[in-house]
């Protein structure tokens, strides 16, 4: 595509940098002017780390860099992208954002046409920065079932993202749970696509609000690896593939207006996503629309000549890539420097297809702002360039964050079982037990900065607070004794003291035991990218801590700090109570502490089920009827609590059902109401989860599948009347000719509590032929709430 536009620019400024033109034209005109090296320059970032100084940024060692990046070679023809600035070396954000902005004006003044970096990067859980808001993981994000406290979370994130100087953060995981041995569980939102599209959209809108570019990943496959291992291959077949793991990236194409998406690391049925054209050019562009860009994962273009072997070199892996749709290399320059110039040059890889990639790249560019003349590297809150009157200038951690942080920790903490021994009442003594009961990080994820670059400076402060289980409970019983007892370390199998711990036990009223993980990466912890285990028994001794402490007759409350959910063996049935949290963030102690304290009324919901048994894996509750239990097989995956499980500390009964339509077409919708009435004594939040089961299709379906949910908040003896609306097309599925279908038959709406808890049930006939639909098709069911006349 050629566009002539020097005709109507503005005298004296080229087309490019000429606001008055059209997005389309500038680019055009930029694409016009550059030479192939040019062109490929843009394609590809350099990781660095900011420098503390407020000098320019430096490029970052690592194991996959053969030789360091020499910045003065590659800058007169231009970078694409900067990788992580801050979120690879502890700096100041303050003197982050001087070292970024310098690096910025070097990189602009440097190359021919005056283009910058576009600066990404993580913010899974907040932004990976330090000094930084430490926020609940993803799978806390869906035990919230909160979409717009989500929403309000990724906004904040992407504020303070846009202070410093950052264009584009790498989240959200869209992944839906197949197998929770797999570590990077923490990073997922749950087990059930619904609820994964629903929280992840709502976290892109937030971000996208912020002008931070979205990024979903890993599209497609990488939570369904062989057991659960890290870049495992994937076996699964095109119905499983569209209806569960595709779904949510549909979903946050279509309605959170992601503008970037990154590949996933795994091959299905031998093809790398990396390199799977129908998937990331003929599905993600030629059927859903999307114009964005699709950055590679870290390496991922390269393993396809190293891990996948369906390359050569390193020219046949950037063909690959390129050819497939993935725009961007990153971290780093590899595969899309040299061997790709010299393949385009001699004819192996086409022009256009760098031009192709270089237009995407171009757009978000001229869309951020970065080619416009007035652009300005200095973000607002830097008023000067001296690096000592800067330090501690911006603060990413303010209280507005911290009281956020504590919102979605409080809306996440899952209370599984209760013999009414929770909230406890004004204790004397309590024994505060296990590995994670006074330990700061234990609160954080991988993608946190103290556990993801931290732990490499230990000289360096954790940069936020972290009060720990000890400190809040304190705070909340000021009159109690409390004695701690770590009883063993997470993973490191000590007995040692765990006759300590049973002794502080006995002395004490209560005793609270605090179990699960250690984030880390590669092996570096229980949980986290490429930690990955074979059972879902707790790490190390903790079993056997716990089994102890179950012997006594204190009573014990089990409280998890993980970032997975753990077969609990006795521990089901004869703790006292049990406390489920997904690493909360900096303000999840304090959640939990209110929680026991019954200063929080608990409303969180299990986004994954917890196993009866460490071995029965691969399990979720979105499972064929020969997935659950049955006579054929001995052996028995129900989990000890199910998908959507959550107690409160007040009761809620539900009442008078309604099907106003018994018969609908299939391109109908059909509405219920009922009622929900808090008959407990306090205020209290309960969550209405509409599941539909589909009794006869045509090709072998979930049991059930989550089509809507709602928070339903309600105060003591107060009631709502909700009114469900369920469009036919949300009980679409891939048909055996591969399209997606509305098939007419019986449906049962089941209204609950939880995947096993239906308090009603109602039954609807879809008539008349069946009906295909596409990505364009009504998604949800909707629910509204009324307030019912007390009267």
């Amino acid at each position: 595509m050629n566009i002539n536009v020097a005709a109507e620019s503005t005298p004296d400024i080229a087309p490019w940098n000429d606001p008055t033109l059209s997005v389309t034209a500038r680019v055009e005109a930029l694409i016009d002017a550059m030479t192939l090296q040019e062109k490929i320059a843009q394609l590809y970032g350099v990781w660095v780390g900011a420098s503390d100084q407020g000098g320019e940024v430096a490029p970052h060692q690592h194991d996959m860099r053969e030789a360091a990046v020499d910045l003065d070679a590659l800058l007169p023809t231009g970078l694409g992208q900067l990788t992580r600035p801050f979120g690879t070396v502890p700096v100041d954000p303050a003197l982050g954002a001087l070292s970024l902005a310098r690096t910025q004006t070097r990189i602009a003044a440097t190359s021919r046409f005056g283009i910058p970096a576009l600066a990404h990067d993580e913010c899974l859980a907040g932004f990976a920065a330090w000094g930084a808001t430490a926020y609940p993981v993803p799978l806390s994000w869906g035990a919230t079932f909160d979409p717009d406290t989500v929403r309000r979370m990724a906004a904040a994130i992407g504020r303070d993202m846009r202070a410093v100087g950052v264009h584009q953060g790498l989240a959200p995981v869209l992944d839906v749970v197949r197998d929770a041995r797999w570590g990077r569980v923490e990073e997922t939102i749950g087990e059930d696509p619904y609820l994964v599209g629903t929280i992840g959209t709502a976290y892109v809108q937030g971000l996208e609000s912020a002008g931070v570019v979205a990024t979903l990943k890993h599209f497609a496959g990488y939570s369904a690896s062989r057991a659960g291992r890290n870049l495992a291959p994937t076996s699964m077949g095109p119905r499983e593939r569209a209806d569960v793991l595709l779904a949510p990236f549909e979903m946050a194409i279509r309605e959170g207006g992601a503008r970037s998406v990154m590949n996933a690391y795994t091959d299905t049925d031998g093809m790398p996503s990396a390199a799977d054209e129908e998937l990331l050019t003929g599905l993600l562009r030629d059927t859903w629309g999307f114009d964005g860009t699709v950055v590679a994962d870290y390496f991922a273009i390269a393993f396809l000549k190293t891990l996948h072997g369906i390359a050569a070199d390193w020219a046949g892996a950037a063909g690959a890539a390129l050819r497939a749709g993935i725009d961007v290399e990153l971290p780093d320059v590899k595969a899309y420097g040299v061997p790709l110039t010299e393949a385009v040059s001699d004819g192996r890889v086409p022009e256009a297809l760098v031009d192709r990639a270089l237009r995407r790249v171009l757009t978000q560019k001229v869309s951020l702002g970065l080619l416009d003349p007035d652009w300005n590297p200095l973000p607002e809150a830097l008023d000067g360039s001296d690096p000592e009157a800067l330090r501690g200038r911006i603060d990413l951690d303010g209280p507005e964050n911290r009281a956020l942080a504590r919102t979605v920790a409080e809306k996440a903490v899952v209370l599984l079982s209760n013999n009414g021994t929770l909230p406890l009442e004004r204790p004397r003594r309590i024994a505060l037990l296990g590995p994670n009961a006074d330990e700061p990080v234990a609160v954080l994820g991988c993608y946190s900065f103290p556990q993801h670059i931290g732990v490499r400076h230990p000289g360096t402060p954790l940069g936020i607070r972290l009060p720990t289980l000890r400190d809040t409970l304190a705070t909340e019983f000021p009159d109690a004794e409390i004695t701690v007892a770590r009883g063993t370390g997470v993973d490191d199998g000590d007995l040692s003291g765990i006759r300590e711990a049973a002794r502080v036990a006995r002395e004490s009223d209560i005793a609270l035991v605090v179990l699960g993980d250690r984030a880390g990466l590669f092996g570096g912890g229980t949980s986290g990218e490429g930690c990955d285990v074979e059972t879902l028994l707790l790490p190390g001794a903790q079993q056997q801590l716990l089994d102890t402490l179950l012997d006594l007759e204190t009573p014990l409350v089990t409280v998890l700090l993980a970032g997975r959910p753990y077969a609990l063996g006795r521990a089901v049935e004869e703790s006292a109570a049990i406390l489920q949290s997904f690493f909360p963030g900096e303000e999840g102690t304090h959640a939990i502490a209110g929680v026991i304290s019954g200063r929080t009324n608990p409303s969180g919901r299990l986004p994954v089920s917890v196993p009866r048994g460490p071995g029965s894996q691969p399990a979720t509750y979105l499972g064929a009827r020969l997935a659950h239990a049955s006579e054929v097989s001995s052996s028995d995956p129900t989990p000890a609590f199910a998908f959507g499980h959550g107690l409160s500390y007040t009761r809620f009964d539900w009442t008078d059902l309604t099907l106003l339509d018994e018969e609908v077409p299939t391109d109908g919708e059909f509405t219920l109401t009922f009622t929900v009435r808090n008959t407990g004594g306090r205020s209290g939040t309960e969550i209405v989860q509409v599941y539909l089961h589909d009794p006869v299709a045509s090709v072998v379906q979930p049991v059930q599948r989550l089509v809507g949910y709602a928070r339903v908040q309600l105060q003591r003896g107060e009631a709502r009347r909700l009114r469900v609306t369920v469009p036919a097309d949300v009980a679409s599925f891939t048909g055996r000719d591969n399209r997606r279908v509305v098939e007419p038959g019986e449906l049962e709406v089941r209204l609950a509590a939880s995947s096993v808890d239906p308090r009603l049930t109602a039954r609807v006939t879809l008539t008349g032929a069946g009906r295909h639909v596409d990505h364009t098709r009504r998604l949800h069911a909707t629910i509204g709430q009324e307030p019912v006349d007390q009267a």
